[in-house]
């Protein structure tokens, strides 16, 4: 990680960023975080940034640049709140955010734009993220048993890795196996960390919940006839969760939220967080479902 945290003239400083920065993101994803001491976010965000660059096998790099100490670059970028971070990828900036953001948040971001970053021939790290990256899409394009098949092998290569662990457990959670799923994460460390472990988690806490598939049409009827009957309708959401139409369940939780927010002490909003943790909060349906849920909330 580089730093330029100490005084610079405006020419050593330029000279700095083009070595650490530009000429560095050829190769590889650059993070700019622009900071300073008295920043309290910004002491929040760059653990965050650090460890998700450590957890990139060096495709990632990290600058932090101390916005008093570096006056004349902060100008050039025209930061006016911190933190900002820029992401560079060949030589110039391709994305970045304001703000404190959460683990996942930055994890989902840096992802996306390591994408675009070519492995290091022989890289043992950037070829297992492929593996991992394949297995994920297989699991989104609803190919439960391709990610189950991709991800057991990845466990038994590397069973300490959390991420892997957690995937192959939402895999066999697609496939309706949920106590495969709870003996998968039973291996791992009661401590272990990744932001794929609570949307796991939250996805076995959906399916254990669910009512069985031969409910649904009778919860159903009960929510056409009373659309009050705002049990059924957690319920119902939970069923149609389970049976992988997300879709239908945020419909008949968003409606049942705007009826009664609070009924049964708010279970239809948080079965609804729930579903959006099971999704990833940075998944771009569960940010739409979060604007329509805010749009409820505050109209």
């Amino acid at each position: 990680m580089a730093s330029l945290s100490s005084p610079q003239t405006d020419k050593a400083s330029i000279e700095a960023f083009k070595r650490d920065v530009i000429d560095a993101s050829v190769d590889a994803l650059v993070l700019v975080d622009f900071w300073a001491e008295w920043c309290g976010p910004c002491k929040t965000l760059t653990p965050i940034l650090e460890r998700v660059v450590a957890a990139s096998g060096g495709r990632a790099r990290l600058v932090k640049i101390d916005v008093d100490k570096n006056q004349a670059l902060a100008a050039q970028f025209r930061i006016q709140s911190i933190p900002t971070v820029y992401a560079f990828l060949a030589g110039r900036p391709v994305d970045g955010f304001q703000g404190a953001l959460g683990e996942r948040e930055v994890k989902a971001f840096v992802d996306r734009l390591l994408a675009a970053v070519p492995p290091a021939p022989g890289d043992p790290e950037a070829e297992v993220a492929e593996m991992i990256a394949a297995a994920n899409a297989a699991l989104d394009e609803g190919a439960a048993n391709e990610a189950a098949e991709m991800f057991g092998a990845l466990a038994q290569a590397f069973p300490d890795r959390v991420e892997v662990v957690a995937g192959y457990a939402r895999a066999l959670v697609a496939l309706g196996q949920i106590a495969a799923a709870e003996a998968a994460l039973a291996v791992l460390p009661a401590d272990a960390k990744d932001p794929t472990l609570a949307q796991t988690r939250a996805a076995i806490a959906l399916a254990k919940d669910a009512p069985a598939a031969d409910d649904l049409a009778e919860l159903a009827a009960r929510v056409a006839a009373n659309p009050d009957d705002h049990e059924a309708a957690v319920e119902l959401a939970s069923g149609r969760a389970a049976a992988g139409d997300r879709d239908a369940a945020a419909d008949v939780l968003l409606a049942s939220i705007a009826r009664d927010r609070d009924a049964n002490g708010g279970a239809a909003r948080a079965k609804l967080l729930k579903l959006l943790e099971a999704a990833g909060f940075a998944d771009p349906w569960a940010a739409a479902v979060r604007r329509r849920l805010s749009t409820i909330l505050f109209a």
